[in-house]
């Protein structure tokens, strides 16, 4: 995808599709990555593509070790 609003549509649909085929497990998956995607948009809103996994880890969660920026 090239944006994230590409992103976050494309999510709500196949949160839908597997509410239909009843795949509980992959709503919740989608769900969650719908709403790290919205509070990272939130927080740059300025940006406009898509960011990686590690990009929303790492803005919803900036005090974890692998998110850390270290001036050695």
């Amino acid at each position: 995808m090239n944006t994230i609003d590409e992103h976050i549509a494309k999510d709500k649909s196949e949160i839908e599709a597997a509410k239909a085929a009843g795949d509980q497990a992959k709503v919740r998956h989608l769900e969650d990555e719908v709403k790290g995607l919205e509070e990272y948009k939130a927080h740059h809103p300025e940006d406009k593509k898509d960011p990686s996994p590690m990009e929303v880890y790492c803005d919803l969660n900036p005090d974890a070790p692998e998110c850390l920026v270290y001036d050695d």
